[in-house]
């Protein structure tokens, strides 16, 4: 170790590199196609550099099943356009439901656990029966490929069990957390024309109980191409009323005959559609599909993560946030997957740590936020609970600092410290773990198999050693296979290839060792990242400035950003109409925020300025503003000639420091 290299917190033992799957698929690699993959950043250079060969064997080794076989592996290989696996046709919910390895009828699928103690569990066998007769709901009410099916639903058996009979079908899926406000979730649901919403009848967080027909009253009105509402009890027995015009979840499921099938559908045909905003505009549909899932999910699993049959993996999200897509996508592979739903600090923060020792949780993942408040709280859940069943700690929705490395080490154990960093867009990890590579404090291990990851300047020359924009320079199987409503592409092309063309850009900031580990330095441009789920400023501008008492406003996220108070904060400047003091509308934005976007969107400073700095042609300069506050000279980070009013510049970053 050299001075400038950080501390080795994990190492993996001689049996774990042994028996580790991505040991045993290196070794197929080097036989079939003649590579030195003797370390794993070989074993990545050569995914990155020959994909065809990569992929090719990974969906063979993982055990891939296409009814229609592909013509061949890549067909062309622009960005965006890649078409992978043409000709091939397969389903998510096969996978799924029969993994390649485990899953027989007495295996455990699924367990839910609820903040209260309420406990749910699914055999795969089980599984599939509900699976079935969702299936035939759904049916009966005209679904079919194509179609779209949401959901206003909680991380429960049956959001899994809808989706996976929306998949079997060839439907697309979509979901929000039932946190949401109604007017978040209608900018999401309105734009895909959804056929079926399933919807639960309320949600628990933190000891209270919060009732939510009201809202999906409003979304049967502002979503007419609704063929039905499908009503699920959850915090209450009973709760929908005739006059609630819900197909209650009993009736939906009724046929206990249904027999269980599953439609092949082309390898490109849309799973599911997540969202991202950009900073204007409602938030961006993002199409992934059945295939590319399958493929990027089972890698990312299975190779980088060593999950299979008798593992017990969990990773604490909501429906609203794509960690609830990865966690579910633990059926791939045959293991168990532990679903909680409630807040994670109620009781008290060990609610998640004793359900990991109550269920032997071997993959335990979470937020770094998470890991922070444990830390600050100074937890030692070791000493509490049977923590032995984990191996792994995961953590993802912002960067896990060294001091949280540390404390994971010293308050749960001698683990592999997973903290991965990827994207709603591409729904996985650019950068994470894998068995055969060790843990160096304050950083992610390594670059994912497959994903070409590099650090550019603005001229688009890669850095080593240096922050740089993260950019993906050659196509992955689960990059969006469209956004939706853009026809023509444009909208793809602005959000990801427009700084360098043909080239990935993430919107994150990052360096890049010459060990291949990593370091991600916050997001590079302005989309909130608040718990995983990405908002588009636009949305919180359009609640903030409803208000006559509110001029203007500037938000920003600086979740990440080294030096950042608290490991990151959820800034808002606002511009107050003369006369207005800010405690005469504190309250009541608050409870807008809450309720129209979700609680976590509800900043943790509001800040009063006089001014919001604007280019010349009217722009908010929401990224200068957060450059300079990640620690980038304020000459570097913009032009004053090219602000109206750079005296606004300084002045809201005077407030954000003060």
């Amino acid at each position: 170790m050299t001075n400038d290299e950080p501390e080795i917190l994990w190492r993996p033992d001689e049996t774990t590199v042994r028996d580790a799957r991505i040991t045993a698929f290196a070794q197929r690699a080097a036989s079939e196609h003649g590579v030195t993959v003797d370390t794993y950043e070989q074993l990545w250079a050569w995914s990155t550099s020959d994909p065809r060969a990569f992929w090719g064997t990974a969906v063979d080794f993982l055990g891939v099943r296409f009814h229609d076989a592909p013509r061949e592996v890549l067909g062309a290989e622009t960005m965006p356009g890649a078409e992978w696996f043409p000709g091939s046709t397969l389903n998510y919910a096969e996978h799924a439901l029969w993994p390649s390895e485990g899953g027989a009828d007495a295996d455990p699928a699924i367990v839910a656990v609820r903040e209260d103690g309420r406990r749910v569990a699914r055999t795969y066998g089980e599984l599939r029966a509900d699976v079935a007769r969702a299936r035939a709901g759904l049916v009966a009410l005209g679904v079919g490929r194509g179609d779209r099916v949401v959901a206003l639903s909680p991380n429960t058996v049956e959001t899994l069990v809808a989706f996976l009979a929306a998949a079997s079908l060839g439907a697309t899926w979509s979901s929000c957390s039932p946190d949401f406000g109604a007017r978040a979730v209608v900018d999401r649901f309105a734009q895909i024309e959804p056929s079926v919403l399933v919807a639960v009848d309320g949600y628990l967080y933190n000891g209270k109980s919060y009732d939510i027909r009201r809202n999906v009253a409003e979304l049967r009105e502002q979503l007419p191409t609704l063929r039905a509402v499908v009503g699920v009890d959850y915090v209450g027995d009973g709760a929908w009323s005739d006059g609630d015009d819900v197909l209650r979840w009993s009736e939906f499921t009724q046929d206990g005959d249904a027999p269980l099938a599953v439609d092949p559908v082309p390898f490109e045909h849309p799973l599911w559609i997540l969202y991202s905003s950009g900073t204007t505009g409602l938030p961006k549909g993002i199409v992934h599909s059945h295939g590319g899932i399958v493929v990027e999910h089972l890698k990312s699993l299975a190779l980088q993560h060593d999950l299979g049959p008798g593992d017990r993996f969990t990773w604490f999200t909501t429906t609203g946030w794509m960690m609830w897509n990865l966690l579910i996508s633990g059926l791939l592979v045959g293991s168990t997957v532990i679903a909680y739903d409630g807040s994670p600090g109620h009781p008290d923060l060990d609610v998640l740590w004793k359900m990991a020792a109550d269920e032997g949780v071997t993959l335990f993942g979470t937020s770094a936020s998470f890991v922070q408040s444990c830390l600050k709280a100074g937890l030692r859940p070791k000493d509490a609970f049977d923590l032995s069943a984990i191996r792994a700690v995961g953590s993802t929705g912002s960067p896990l600092s060294p001091e949280g490395f540390d404390w994971i080490l010293d308050a749960i154990g001698p683990v592999q410290i997973a903290s991965v960093s990827g994207g709603t867009d591409v729904c996985a990890a650019f950068v994470g773990v894998a068995p055969t590579v060790p843990v160096w404090r304050g950083e992610i291990s390594c670059r994912a198999l497959g994903a070409s990851v590099e650090a550019y300047d603005p001229q688009g020359n890669p850095l080593i050693d240096e922050v740089g924009e993260l950019v993906i320079t050659r196509p992955t199987p689960s990059m969006p296979v469209t956004l939706w409503n853009d026809a023509d592409g444009s909208r793809m092309r602005e959000s990801y290839f427009e700084d360098f063309p043909g080239i990935w850009r993430h919107g994150d900031w990052i360096s890049i060792t010459p060990r291949g580990s990593c370091v991600i330095r916050g997001r590079s441009d302005s989309t909130l990242n608040r718990g995983g789920v990405r908002m588009g400023t636009a949305e919180f501008y359009e609640v903030v400035e409803s208000f006559d008492e509110v001029l203007d406003s500037l938000v920003i996220d600086t979740t990440g950003l080294e030096g950042a108070r608290d490991g990151g904060e959820l800034l808002c400047f606002v511009v107050l109409a003369e006369g207005v003091a800010f405690s005469d509308v504190e309250s009541q934005l608050k409870k807008a925020l809450r309720a129209q976007l979700s609680p976590r969107h509800v900043p943790d400073r509001f800040l009063v300025v006089d001014d919001v700095p604007r280019t010349l042609n009217g722009k908010k300069s929401e990224v200068p503003v957060k450059r300079i506050l990640a620690g980038t000279p304020a000459e570097k980070a913009v032009s004053k000639d090219a602000l109206r009013n750079p005296e606004a510049l300084e002045n809201v970053v005077s407030r954000a420091r003060g």
